[in-house]
């Protein structure tokens, strides 16, 4: 007779056989057989987190910095509505994501019938905000559901799937699938496009004497075949998530300075943009107002994308690493490009950078310094907060891809966890930076890094305000400054209560050097940089478009 395991030890044996070796959670009573069966295998290391949304950031930044698949573990009803936040972010960085959660007794789904946890259509509510998501409807297709879920969230354009299993499935036995035995998720292999397409790219470019590579997450890992267009002479421009496909340090590297003045003008004078893997968000585009250059190509793995920002003369369907690497391979050997166009770029870098320094005040060098504090390996986190949106989001120097992780969908309070689920996942040291504001959203998760003695250091940029909604009120509200001022816990008795090493920066000389001390310690430390000691940090926001003044 076959062995009969429980759903719960099925959706154990599952993740092991999918490769995951960790998942983030909390246990409640609609989700212990799962938990339960992924307990008694210790194969998983599971990290038992202090809510759902600390769960979901770090199961999305573990999958950014690792690449193999992020596992959050939640509750049903009030559990799941926790994690729908964190679920909308990983849908903006495009994370694969597989988020579990229980459900109530079939018998009582959808009913109303006021069942613990019960929620009218939880169902619905995660549809919306994931990817897809699947309902497990019974026991024997259990693993079916479980198999698909995962390979959706793999599959470009990646995201995070949602899965929800009833509790009396989960208790429920089977025969055990021999699949397990030998079961592989891996998304579908790369592919192109159509080689007619690819032709009439490579013919555009050829005629171009100014042409521009622009790229995006979809590009991010695609180092080699963009290094090959630079070395041709193609200067690269980069969306936030795109940034580190190739190092930020190669002079031909405008990276995300994408709508800055001098770049603006460059654009004018560009005669063939190709745009590969980037949605080209509203968000980095002033809200599609930056005039790009006139003759765009577009490269995504996804035809939903063509025409949905800017239009473009040509749309090709393919994975973007593939289709540069084809396109590399009719370009090599045949374009020419002036030398002369070369030291344009890099004059321009040069320029774009000092004009930028210009804005910092007596934060000019922090980017400088702190990159100097950390290993060329280190992973960079960060939370929207000014330091973030100014020198952290374009003049930090990114060297990989992975090691730059931020909430694109730009929410206040992620950073610090979606720190701790990159530190597990990178597997090295982490700089997870945040505004004060932000820190305090999600305070309860500090406990959740001394717990599991996880190696980020928490750099908090405090101003004692959220300095970006003062901002917003200064250039449009008359500068009334309502409710911008959050109080918090003084920061050194919150690290000794919680048993964090504590370093304080108040001269702004002192931040990297205070920053290298900190990462010398294995496990969590926290930095607190006293910008009120160190200096205004100027003002930035500029108003979109839209926005007229109250």
């Amino acid at each position: 007779m076959a062995e009969e395991i429980l759903v719960g030890d099925l959706v154990a044996e599952f993740l092991q056989a999918a490769g995951v070796t960790t998942a983030f959670g909390i246990v409640s009573v609609h989700n212990i057989p799962m938990l339960d069966g992924i307990g008694r295998r210790n194969a998983i290391r599971f990290v038992p987190t202090r809510g759902e949304m600390g769960a979901g950031h770090m199961a999305d930044a573990y999958a950014r910095a690792n690449g193999g698949l992020g596992v959050a573990i939640t509750s049903t009803g009030p559990g799941a509505a926790n994690i729908t936040g964190p679920l909308i972010e990983a849908v903006f960085a495009g994370s694969p994501m597989l988020h579990l959660t229980g459900q109530t007794a079939t018998g009582n789904v959808d009913k109303r019938q006021g069942a613990v946890h019960d929620v009218a259509d939880q169902l619905g509510m995660l549809e919306s905000t994931s990817k897809t998501a699947f309902r497990v409807r019974s026991a024997e297709s259990a693993l079916g559901t479980l198999m698909q879920a995962a390979r959706a969230a793999m599959t470009p354009p990646t995201g995070p799937v949602s899965v929800e299993i009833p509790i009396d499935i989960q208790r429920t036995k089977i025969p055990r699938p021999e699949l397990l035995d030998h079961l592989t998720i891996a998304p579908p292999a790369p592919d192109a496009g159509d080689a007619a397409s690819l032709d009439l790219i490579a013919d555009q470019l050829l005629k171009a004497k100014r042409p521009l590579l622009w790229t995006g997450n979809g590009a991010k890992f695609a180092r080699d075949a963009v290094q090959r267009f630079i070395d041709m002479g193609i200067p690269l421009v980069t969306s936030g998530l795109g940034r580190g496909v190739v190092p930020e340090t190669d002079p031909m590297v405008l990276g995300c300075f994408i709508a800055v003045p001098r770049v603006e003008a460059f654009y004018k004078t560009v005669d063939c943009m190709l745009i590969a893997g980037s949605r080209v968000r509203a968000h980095e585009t002033r809200d599609l107002s930056v005039e790009l250059p006139a003759n765009r190509i577009q490269i995504d793995i996804d035809p939903a994308a063509n025409g949905r920002t800017y239009a473009t003369n040509l749309f090709h369907v393919g994975d973007a690493d593939a289709a540069l690497h084809a396109l590399a391979d009719r370009l090599e050997g045949k374009l020419n490009l002036p030398e002369s166009y070369r030291d344009e770029v890099k004059q321009l870098r040069a320029d774009v950078h000092a004009d930028y320094k210009k804005t910092l005040g007596p934060y000019a060098d922090f980017a400088e310094q702190l990159r100097a504090a950390m290993p060329d390996d280190a992973l960079f986190v960060r939370d929207i907060t000014k330091s973030h949106t100014t020198w952290g989001y374009r003049l930090f120097p990114i060297l990989s891809p992975e090691t730059n992780i931020y909430p694109v969908g730009a929410a206040i309070g992620p950073g610090f966890q979606l720190g701790m689920g990159a530190a597990l996942g990178g597997g090295r040291k982490t700089v997870a930076m945040t505004g004060d504001g932000g820190f305090f959203l999600n305070l309860g998760e500090i406990w959740t890094a001394v717990q599991e003695r996880i190696d980020c250091c928490i750099l908090v940029m405090n101003d004692s305000q959220y300095g970006v909604i003062k901002d917003i009120q200064d250039a449009l509200y008359g500068e009334r400054h309502f409710y911008a001022d959050p109080v918090g816990p003084p920061l050194d008795k919150l690290a000794e209560l919680a048993g964090l090493p504590y370093f304080k920066v108040s001269d702004g000389a002192r931040f990297g050097a205070t920053v290298a001390e900190a990462l010398k310690v294995n496990g969590p430390t926290m930095v607190e940089v006293d910008m009120t000691a160190i200096g205004d940090f100027p003002r930035y926001f500029v108003p979109p478009p839209y926005a007229a003044k109250t």
